[in-house]
């Protein structure tokens, strides 16, 4: 299926964004990045194709440009490239891919992927901190964008922008993504609960529905993976107290319904079919008992339609008008991924080849797979969305295949020599982006002593000069890096060591990348200096 799919973008669609099936030719939805491409490149690995990822890799490296003149979704761009550029990055040397020196803390995909979130950074300029939805790629946010977001548009960035701070060193990253999600937190009903879309200048919700599904979904979604991924205890208190209003106000025989936020009043009793996702969420906190039951409810509606539609009517057990399509999503798949490892119940494995068999015989056309437009006469639309390849594909894949890297229980992985120490690879507990671009956790613990390091030669410094703050004296330099260099004013030195660390997060290339050295010896190779008692 992946394969159908894959080559078909590529013979009929590339370098567009999206492939469209029933034309046998391609268009630009997302922003011109050949979004299929990023999307689709860690899925070649977990299929282990290792030379199609390093073609790809340099397909990329060559024709990806984010200098345009694009207005992009913020939300959009930073799940698919810059969480699909992350994701591809941390697995290249897995790959096979030849990394530079200071790989994990740098490398062309983690330029690329840099370059783009930057990009997104200037729509956080609001007074409360989250983000307007659209941004242009050359001019910043255009004059007139409405200052109207989506829960999810908000808070959605921890994994990715975290993981961007803690490869690259530089704190903005996350420190927006955070400054949004405590935003949210902080405009929660009295009952505390979230509306679907709101003010990002005033903070007045505008859409006052609360529920788990569009609009919301992925905000919950990673408040439990940020806290998995950064062991964040804040953010993980804060999904468990939504989690509790969720379940006394939404919550109704398993299946969860849509209402008003100040109240608890039910405002639509439908399923949607991006509601799917919440099962494996549960799965994460341990809540398997919950998720199963809530699981059975949504694949009773799949057996119905042969696929979800994008809202089912509860009470009435039918779709719900205009919204009866089925796009190829893949929450329910992701769900029965996650369940299946932790319960290895065979009726996961049944909705797997069910959704194998639906997808297979209403979808699939000559050039690849199309939306069901209508799940109750099987029309088709012309689009394939990029995640069917991200995610849809990966899911169904991942959960029948039990000894994918990816499945990892830690009992195997790489040792690599970094300029910072040893630091532990592959070992597994890959936390998945909304996306399905899987982060490997252990790497943001790889270039964290060069921030360390920084401060406490800055500390070193002050400490130093604090103590000798009366007397002259000249500083012997580090052998062979020349003799006899006379001693800064203080203040001096200690600007230009901050300056130092500032540059040193910016560079692309780490300061530090000759091999691992004892912490002395690395301040000689910054040309610092050890000073005597003379």
């Amino acid at each position: 299926m992946f394969y159908h799919a894959y080559e078909h973008y590529l013979e009929s669609a590339f370098p567009y964004d999206e492939l469209r099936p029933l034309t046998c030719d391609g268009q630009d939805t997302w922003g011109s990045f050949s979004l299929t491409l990023i999307d689709a490149l860690d899925t070649l690995l977990i299929l282990g194709n290792v030379s199609e990822f390093q073609r790809v890799v340099n397909v990329l490296q060559e024709g990806v440009d984010f200098d345009i003149d694009v207005n992009a979704s913020v939300f959009e761009t930073n799940i698919r490239v810059v969480g699909g550029l992350l994701s591809a990055h941390l697995l290249s040397r897995k790959a096979g891919v030849e990394v530079e020196a200071g790989w994990p803390c740098s490398g062309p995909l983690l330029r690329m992927a840099e370059e783009a979130a930057r990009k997104l950074l200037p729509a956080f300029q609001t007074p409360t901190g989250m983000p307007y939805g659209t941004v242009n790629l050359l001019h910043g946010v255009n004059p007139g964008e409405t200052p109207v977001t989506c829960t999810a548009g908000i808070g959605t960035f921890i994994v990715e922008f975290a993981t961007l701070s803690h490869l690259t060193g530089d704190p903005v990253f996350e420190d927006v993504a955070r400054k949004a999600l405590k935003a949210l937190w902080k405009n929660r009903s009295d009952i505390g609960l979230v509306g679907n879309h709101i003010d990002v200048i005033t903070a007045k919700w505008v859409a006052q529905d609360a529920g788990i599904g569009a609009g919301v979904d992925s905000y919950f979604e990673y408040l439990v993976k940020g806290a998995i991924l950064l062991q964040d205890k804040e953010l993980m208190s804060m999904f468990l107290e939504y989690n509790k209003a969720i379940k006394n106000y939404t919550k109704f025989d398993d299946w969860y319904l849509w209402v008003q936020m100040y109240k608890g009043t039910v405002s639509m009793p439908v399923f949607q079919s991006l509601e799917a996702y919440w099962p494996g969420l549960q799965s994460l906190i341990g809540d398997v008992d919950n998720a199963m039951r809530t699981f059975l409810n949504y694949y009773t509606v799949w057996k119905q339609f042969g696929g979800l539609p994008e809202f089912y009517n509860i009470p009435q057990g039918y779709t719900v008008d205009k919204r009866e399509g089925y796009p190829l999503r893949p929450e329910l798949i992701e769900s029965a991924m996650y369940l299946y490892r932790a319960t290895r119940d065979p009726t996961l494995l049944e909705l797997g080849r069910d959704a194998v068999e639906s997808i297979e015989k209403i979808s699939k056309v000559d050039c690849g797979f199309a939306t069901i437009k209508d799940l109750r006469d099987h029309r088709l639309d012309n689009r394939m969305e990029s995640f069917f390849l991200a995610e849809t594909i990966k899911y169904l894949y991942l959960l029948f295949d039990p000894d994918n890297f990816i499945h990892n229980d830690g009992s195997d992985f790489d040792v690599v020599l970094t300029a910072y120490g040893e630091c532990v690879l592959s070992a597994g507990g890959y936390i998945f982006n909304t996306e399905a671009h899987p982060i490997d956790p252990a790497a943001l613990h790889c270039c964290r002593k060069r921030r360390e390091e920084q401060w406490q030669v800055e500390d070193l410094m002050r400490e130093f000069y604090s103590r000798k703050k009366s007397k002259k004296f000249t500083l012997k330099s580090a052998p062979n890096h020349g003799e006899g260099e006379s001693a800064k004013d203080p203040e001096d030195a200690s600007t230009e060591k901050a300056g130092e660390k500032r540059n040193s997060k910016k560079s692309s290339h780490s300061l530090l990348s000759c091999p691992s050295q004892s912490f002395n010896s690395k301040l000689a190779v910054l040309g610092q200096v050890f000073l005597d008692n003379t």
